[in-house]
């Protein structure tokens, strides 16, 4: 379910992520998110500690979720991660998440990122960076 440059990880559904409904509460999408942000950069060879050594951050300015279909307790997901867009300060990544046995697609989403300095004032990211995640954007 990969394109040319997404990454994905899969893990199982822990109990602590399930309501009282049984199924997954939407707030763990978002740190499923962050888990496939980060399985991301190292699969692509770096990561949010090497991208902090240069004495920025990505802050998450934004997070959108949709929710398609429960993701239960103990099923194996996987999320997909890709950049969509890189500016000059902002970057946006974009998620898929599905059942990974059934192949299901449980949500999508969205979560756009601003570059700050670690007294956290915007600033742009810098070039080398800016320049390799504008070659790990997506095609679909």
């Amino acid at each position: 379910m990969t394109n040319d440059q997404s990454e994905e990880t899969s893990f199982h559904v822990r109990f602590a992520e399930t309501d009282l409904m049984g199924i997954v509460h939407h707030s763990a999408y978002l740190v499923w998110f962050e888990e496939a942000r980060s399985a991301f950069m190292r699969a692509k060879g770096t990561s949010y500690t090497a991208f902090e050594a240069e004495g920025v951050s990505l802050a998450v300015s934004e997070a959108e979720v949709r929710y398609i279909a429960p993701a239960k307790y103990d099923r194996l997901i996987t999320a997909q991660c890709q950049v969509d867009e890189v500016k000059s300060r902002k970057i946006t990544f974009s998620y898929t998440v599905f059942d990974a046995e059934t192949g299901q697609k449980l949500a999508t989403g969205v979560t756009r990122h601003i570059c700050i300095t670690r007294d956290g004032r915007m600033t742009r990211v810098p070039d080398e960076w800016r320049k390799m995640f504008i070659s790990f954007q997506g095609t679909s």
